[in-house]
């Protein structure tokens, strides 16, 4: 084997580009700096008739963002647990309905617990007829789905190829309540154990994470890193500029507050909005605005109990829909804004708010955006928030400290008073500080960790 040849990586990544879903940006920037990094990259993701036609969830504009020089392919999915329409079954469904139940929960139990596992399962037969032309040096797989993880522990175990399983979310660990996510001996748990014990590297997004894991696996501790999320410069000004209210006359404060992200129902959306309403109580902040960017819920569909969520939580406020009129222009849904053009809501907002589900086992990706865009933030979470040991010592920082409203606005009122009065070499501080979590920087680990795998690879095949 030519000692020149670049190192071949498959990286089985089901959520990726044109796809909108949690994590997809972690994903694409990895692709992208393996790259760059020198590596010929080839990745297996989603069926596009899953992703547009099942789930509804794209983003086109970002699919344009891969490298063009990046392998795509995409395995095939049964999408069995996702038809409901009869029109949609197999013969066989139609014919035998309740004998394919039975085949499927079967499959679940015994083969792989998760639905996503045929996909994993093709992603296995199309990857050794790849690897038997041309080698895999190294595999890196990202879950959820957790599936990728039972596709690279398979891979090894047939062609001896090493791999890294990237957490980007908790398989076994229930976020938001933080109690285990499965009942003792659910196959999960043995699933789990089995593709930690022959992983060469596991990372997680936070050191919380990580503790966990290592606590439950100490076997495998040694293995465990953390890469956290980042903020990806391809999207990003090279220098952040003071917020427009820092422009604005003396006595002219309208300060525009914009929360920038998916809205889930996880998160405590009527906190924020009923602490904006006591906010805009304050002299000052009599104009302030409150945008919200995003999609309603990930897939298509899920949507309408959060609009209920938003205009029940503003009393006042109804977010925007199609043919209606807002009511309250103080707090307005904007709609989706694409990766590719987040950086002008970031620069024609004075203050963001980092709106969180969960606490200590979440960080959430958007909070590095946020930093790198030098704005005041204003959380808005449960106390004790993974984000929080990356915002401690962000300089443009205000925590209510919890969720009563109250505090919520005390902090609303003070992020605006600070946005007025930036300058220039604060908003650069704050970028500074944003700067070590540029993404190139955080996935250096894993790059070296990867070329490393697959120096010894290529060393032990040639």
């Amino acid at each position: 084997m030519s000692p020149h040849r670049r190192p071949r990586l498959l990286y089985l990544a089901f959520y990726f580009p044109p796809s909108r879903a949690s994590g997809v940006y972690r994903a694409r920037a990895t692709a992208n700096r393996l790259v760059q990094q020198g590596f010929d990259v080839t990745v297996f993701t989603a069926p596009l008739p899953f992703l547009y036609d099942t789930i509804g969830s794209v983003d086109e504009k970002l699919g344009e963002t891969v490298d063009p020089s990046i392998t795509v392919v995409r395995p095939k999915l049964n999408q069995y647990s996702w038809q409901t329409e009869l029109q949609d079954y197999s013969g066989f469904r139609g014919r035998f309905p309740h004998l394919a139940q039975s085949m499927y929960e079967w499959g679940q139990e015994h083969r792989f617990p998760e639905r996503y596992g045929s996909w994993a399962r093709a992603c296995v037969r199309k990857a050794l007829r790849m690897h038997a032309r041309r080698r895999f040096d190294v595999v890196l797989a990202t879950g959820n789905p957790f599936a990728s993880f039972g596709a690279a522990w398979r891979l090894h175990q047939l062609a001896r190829i090493p791999y890294i399983l990237d957490y980007r979310d908790s398989w076994t660990l229930d976020l938001f309540s933080e109690e285990p996510a499965f009942a003792d001996g659910d196959p999960a748990w043995k699933w789990e154990s089995r593709v930690l014990g022959s992983a060469s590297g596991i990372v997680f997004v936070n050191e919380a994470l990580r503790t966990w894991h290592a606590e439950r696996y100490p076997g495998q501790a040694d293995r465990m890193f953390v890469v956290p999320n980042g903020w990806d410069a391809d999207t990003f000004p090279a220098v952040a500029e003071p917020p427009p209210s820092a422009a604005a006359p003396a006595g002219g404060l309208a300060p525009r507050f914009a929360y920038v992200g998916t809205l889930t129902g996880k998160q405590p959306i009527e906190q924020m909005v009923e602490g904006f309403r006591r906010a805009r109580e304050h002299p000052d902040m009599a104009n302030a605005e409150l945008d919200l960017h995003g999609y309603l819920g990930f897939f298509k569909g899920s949507d309408g109990g959060l609009r209920k969520r938003l205009a029940a939580g503003a009393g006042d406020a109804e977010p925007d829909a199609p043919g209606e009129q807002d009511p309250a222009p103080s707090v307005r849904y904007r709609g989706p804004v694409s990766k590719t053009e987040i950086a002008e809501v970031y620069r024609t907002s004075d203050v963001l708010v980092f709106l969180a589900g969960g606490a200590r086992y979440v960080t959430s990706g958007k909070i590095f955006e946020y930093m790198a865009a030098g704005r005041p933030i204003v959380s808005v979470h449960a106390p004790g928030s993974a984000a929080e040991e990356i915002l401690r010592d962000y300089p443009l920082w205000f925590n209510p400290g919890g969720l009563d409203p109250e505090d919520i606005a005390a902090s609303m009122v003070a992020a605006a008073k600070a946005a007025a009065g930036l300058d220039g070499r604060q908003v650069t501080e704050a970028r500074g500080y944003a700067d070590r979590f540029e993404r190139n920087v955080a996935l250096e680990p894993l790059v070296q960790r990867l070329a490393g795998l697959a120096g010894r690879k290529r060393a032990v095949a040639g």
